[in-house]
C-alpha cells in the first residue's frame, strides 16, 4: 500500500513538469525542483507519506493559481479599457466631450469613411517634389504638381516642404538678420508635410486619380542615395503639354525625376477642363490641415462667434515683407535704416535700390495700419466689429496700432483669444500659425487683405468656392491716392467715404471672369484667387 502511494506521488511529480492552467497559461518546473521533490518523496515513502510535504505542494498550487488568476483578470480588466482603441481607433467607444464642450459622438455610431476606388494605370515612374516660399505658396504648388502626376500616369512621392526659405519664420526675421551680421549659424524650426497636413488623408482621398507615397520604394532609395536622378525646376507658367513633352521623356529615362521648385510652375488659363477641376479637388478637398490644427481652428472661430460677427484683417505689415518690398511709408529714420540693411543682407531679394514713395503711390506696397483704419471708417465697418489680426508681428508696435486700436477696440488675435499652452507647439512654427489663420479666415464674415500676397489670393479663391463669401480687395492705388488728398485737406470725410464706397462697389468677391492676358501670364488672374471652372456658373457672366 505505502509502495502504491509512492508510485503515486512519483508520478504526480512527473506530471509537474508542465502545469496546465484553465486558460492556456503553463508554467515549466525546473529539473533541480522536481530532483528536489523526488528525494523529498523518497524520505517519507518509509512512513507512508508526510502530511507536512503534501501541505507544501498544495500551497504553492494554491499561491501559483492565485497569481495567474490575479493576472488574467487585470488583463482582461485592461482589455476592456484599453481594447476599443486599440482596434477601433482613439477616441474610445465612450461618449466624449471635447475641449470645448461639445459632446462627440461615439465611434461605433460614426459611418465608416468610404474611400474612392484605386485608379489602376501603368506607371510611368516617380515624381518627387520640393515645394518652396510660404504656407499658400506651397500649398497651390502641391495641388499643381498633382494635376501634373495625373497627367503623367506617374507615382508622387509626398511633396517635400520649403526647408531653407528665408520665409520659414517671418517672426524671427530680426533674430535671422543680426544672426546674419555675426556670421552665426541659424537654423528655424521646419515644419513637415505631416505637421501641417493630415498627409493620410491626401493620400487615400485621392487614390482614384493618382497614386501617392509617403517615400520612395526601397528598390529606388538607393538610386535616390547614389544620385541616379534628375533634378530641375521647371518652367514658369507652363501648361500641360509642357510636362507631357518635356519632363515625361526624362521620367521614363531617369525614373525619377525632382523638382526642386514648383510655384508657379502651370499655367492659370488654357489647361484641360479635367487639371484644372483636378487643381480644385486637392486644394478644397484633399488638403486638410492636422486635426490638432483643424481643432484649434474651431475654438478660435467659437471664441469670436460668441462675441458676435468679426472681420478678418490680413495686415501684411511685419518686418520682413517691409524689408522686402522696400515700402517705408510712415517709419522713423532708425526703421528706415534697419529694413534697408536687412534687404540689403539677402542678395537672392534682387531689388535694392527702391523708391518707396512712387512704389506706394503705384499701389505695390501693403497699406499701413493708419490707412487700413481710414479705409476700414470710410467703408462703413462698424467700430464694434470684432477685427482679427491674421498677421506675424506689426513692424513699429503699439505705436503704429495705436490709430487702428482707437478706431476698432476690439482688435484681437490668436494669442489673446487663447492660453501660451494651446499654442505651445505652434511657437516658432510661422506655417502653423499661418495654417490657424487660414482656418479663421475661411470662416470670417469679412475678410480684407492689406497686401495681395499669397495667402490673400488663395484664401479669396477658397471664399469664392464656399458661396462667395464677402471679401473686400482694396485697389491700394486708389486708396492711397484718395488717403493723400484727404489727409491734406482736398476731400472732406463725406467725400472721401463716397468715393472709397464707389471704388470698392464691385470688389466684395463676385463671380466674375478670370483676366486673361496671353504671353502675359504674371500679370493674369491667379487661377487659386478665382477658380471659375470648379464655381457655381453665374447666369450674368454667361451672357458677357
Amino acid at each position: 500500500m505505502c509502495r502504491l502511494e509512492s508510485n503515486s506521488e512519483e508520478r504526480e511529480s512527473r506530471r509537474r513538469r508542465w502545469w496546465v492552467i484553465g486558460m492556456g497559461v503553463k508554467i515549466i518546473v525546473s529539473d533541480s525542483d522536481d530532483k528536489k521533490e523526488k528525494s523529498k518523496s523518497s524520505l517519507v515513502s518509509n512512513g507512508c507519506g508526510s502530511s507536512r510535504s503534501k501541505m507544501k505542494i498544495w500551497m504553492v498550487r494554491a499561491t501559483t493559481s492565485l497569481f495567474l488568476w490575479t493576472c488574467i483578470l487585470q488583463i482582461t480588466t485592461m482589455g476592456e479599457f484599453w481594447g476599443p482603441r486599440v482596434l477601433k481607433g482613439w477616441p474610445s467607444c465612450f461618449t466624449q466631450e471635447d475641449p470645448m464642450g461639445v459632446k462627440l459622438p461615439s465611434i461605433a455610431s460614426v459611418p465608416p469613411r468610404i474611400l474612392p476606388p484605386k485608379r489602376v494605370y501603368k506607371n510611368n515612374g516617380y515624381l518627387m517634389v520640393s515645394c518652396n516660399g510660404g504656407l499658400n505658396q506651397m500649398r497651390s504648388a502641391i495641388c499643381d504638381m498633382v494635376a501634373i502626376a495625373r497627367y503623367l500616369n506617374v507615382t508622387l512621392i509626398v511633396p517635400e516642404l520649403d526647408k531653407a526659405s528665408f520665409w520659414a519664420d517671418p517672426r524671427h526675421v530680426t533674430v535671422i538678420f543680426y544672426c546674419m551680421l555675426c556670421s552665426s549659424m541659424w537654423s528655424p524650426k521646419i515644419c513637415e508635410f505631416q505637421d501641417i497636413f493630415d498627409v493620410d488623408h491626401f493620400i487615400s482621398s485621392l487614390r482614384d486619380e493618382v497614386r501617392i507615397l509617403k517615400e520612395l520604394p526601397p528598390r529606388l532609395k538607393t538610386r535616390l542615395e547614389l544620385g541616379k536622378i534628375h533634378t530641375m525646376a521647371p518652367v514658369s507658367w507652363s501648361d500641360v503639354s509642357y510636362y507631357k513633352n518635356q519632363i515625361l521623356p526624362l521620367i521614363q529615362r531617369y525614373k525619377i525625376v525632382h523638382l526642386n521648385r514648383t510655384d508657379a510652375r502651370l499655367a492659370n488659363n488654357g489647361q484641360p477642363i479635367e487639371i484644372q477641376k483636378l487643381r480644385c479637388r486637392v486644394n478644397f478637398s484633399g488638403l486638410r490641415f492636422t486635426p490638432q490644427i483643424e481643432e484649434l481652428g474651431r475654438r478660435v472661430v467659437k471664441l469670436l462667434r460668441q462675441n458676435g460677427p468679426f472681420l478678418v484683417l490680413h495686415l501684411r505689415y511685419e518686418m520682413d515683407m517691409l524689408a522686402f518690398s522696400g515700402c517705408t511709408q510712415g517709419c522713423n529714420i532708425e526703421e528706415v535704416e534697419e529694413l534697408t540693411r536687412m534687404r540689403y543682407a539677402y542678395p537672392w531679394w534682387k531689388e535694392k535700390i527702391i523708391n518707396s514713395d512712387l512704389k506706394r503711390k503705384d499701389g505695390l506696397c501693403p497699406l499701413t495700419p493708419e490707412e487700413t483704419a481710414l479705409a476700414l471708417r470710410a467703408l462703413d465697418i462698424d467700430s464694434s466689429y470684432q477685427i482679427y489680426i491674421a498677421a506675424g508681428e506689426i513692424y513699429g508696435g503699439d505705436r503704429r496700432m495705436a490709430s487702428l486700436a482707437e478706431a476698432y477696440p476690439k482688435l484681437v488675435r490668436k494669442e489673446t483669444l487663447l492660453n501660451p499652452a494651446d499654442l505651445r507647439f505652434f511657437q516658432n512654427h510661422s506655417s502653423q500659425m499661418a495654417a490657424l489663420d487660414y482656418l479663421v479666415s475661411l470662416e470670417s464674415d469679412i475678410f480684407i487683405p492689406t497686401y495681395d500676397g499669397n495667402m490673400a489670393k488663395v484664401v479669396e479663391g477658397h471664399r469664392r468656392y464656399l458661396g462667395y463669401k464677402r471679401t473686400i480687395l482694396l485697389d491700394r492705388k486708389l486708396l492711397v491716392d484718395l488717403i493723400d488728398k484727404y489727409t491734406v485737406g482736398s476731400l472732406s470725410w463725406d467725400e472721401f467715404s463716397t468715393a472709397v464706397k464707389k471704388t470698392h462697389a464691385h470688389r466684395s468677391g463676385q463671380p466674375t471672369k478670370r483676366l486673361v492676358i496671353p504671353e502675359k501670364p504674371k500679370e493674369e488672374d491667379y487661377f487659386y484667387s478665382n477658380p471659375r471652372e470648379c464655381l457655381q456658373p453665374d447666369k450674368s457672366l454667361s451672357s458677357m
